[in-house]
């Protein structure tokens, strides 16, 4: 299942895309949800229910052009047609700051040689990332004048369906909701600045998301996912998350312990080599660079730059 979040009619709504690629809002389908947070806390026992009302929602019938009413919807099905909406980041407020794993794939390694020694990296380094309003697929990545080293990094999101409390690594994957994209955008100026990661990731804007929630189900081997990113189609990161030297499960069951991690929490699993400020001479972004980050079984995520 394919969960976005959409600008329909003036509103803000959470959706489900159908199999024909039909995009339904929830309230079309009679499931009264206020947002995305919303429905992450009861996808559980909402899942059942979305289901059966996508599969008989007569999305074929809107596939073979049956016209759609006035609103851009189908009579009897609401599903709304191609170019009625803008597709938002499936979580456009989260609820708390995403928490991210760093120096998470070898490979990236050699991307940090900002003054910081990862050689004899053993424990996992965890930091976060405050994110006042995720960016949106399409979105612009904001110039700030007092940032001279704009950089990209592709990661895998992991957002949980339900609390994890001190969880075991073997059940750990079973409290995940679903997956989605991340670009964990970093000005590397502030970062050494202030010779921490927080702000310098966490200016608004700086956090891409989307397209949308795949669920859990639907991905299949999360550690068997061709992750990349592009900037203006040159390629710059290239691998697949079997090369994550921290695995989700063993990040869940870590963090769980001792630390209650809510339903709707977002992970940022790392980023693979590759990004601008590991490159000789570094390729920070400019002003009209588009970003395509894409991961296998999820989709793309395109920004521009400015």
């Amino acid at each position: 299942m394919r969960l976005y979040t959409i600008e329909y009619k003036g509103q803000e709504l959470p959706a489900v895309m159908g199999q024909s690629g039909a995009m339904y809002t929830l309230e079309s389908l009679g499931i009264h949800v206020k947002d995305m947070n919303e429905l992450i806390v009861r996808f559980d026992s909402l899942r059942e229910e979305i289901g059966q009302k996508i599969d008989g929602a007569g999305a074929a019938d809107f596939a073979q052009g049956v016209a759609p009413e006035a609103d851009g919807c189908v009579s009897n099905t609401v599903a709304c047609a191609p170019g009625t909406y803008r597709i938002l980041a499936p979580v456009p407020v989260p609820m708390q700051d995403v928490i991210c794993l760093g120096v998470n794939y070898m490979s990236h390694m050699s991307d940090m040689t900002q003054g910081l020694n990862f050689t004899k990296k053993q424990d996992t380094i965890y930091f976060s990332k405050r994110v006042n309003r995720a960016n949106d697929p399409g979105g612009r990545i904001p110039l700030y004048d007092f940032v001279d080293s704009l950089d990209y990094e592709v990661e895998l999101g992991v957002i949980l369906g339900r609390d994890a409390f001190c969880v075991s690594r073997e059940e750990a994957l079973s409290y995940v909701l679903g997956y989605t994209i991340i670009n964990d955008v970093s000005a590397r100026n502030v970062q050494r600045r202030h010779q921490q990661w927080y702000r310098g990731k966490s200016l608004d804007g700086y956090t891409p998301m989307g397209p949308c929630i795949v669920t859990a189900d639907e991905i299949g081997d999360v550690h068997d996912l061709d992750i990349s990113c592009f900037v203006n189609d040159e390629k710059r990161q290239s691998s697949n998350t079997a090369y994550m030297i921290t695995t989700v499960e063993e990040a869940i069951a870590e963090l769980s312990q001792g630390m209650t991690l809510k339903a709707g929490t977002i992970i940022a699993t790392g980023t693979p080599g590759g990004v601008a400020m590991g490159m000789d001479p570094p390729k920070f972004l400019k002003k009209g660079d588009v970003v395509r980050c894409g991961i296998g079984g999820i989709g793309e995520l395109v920004n521009v730059v400015g």
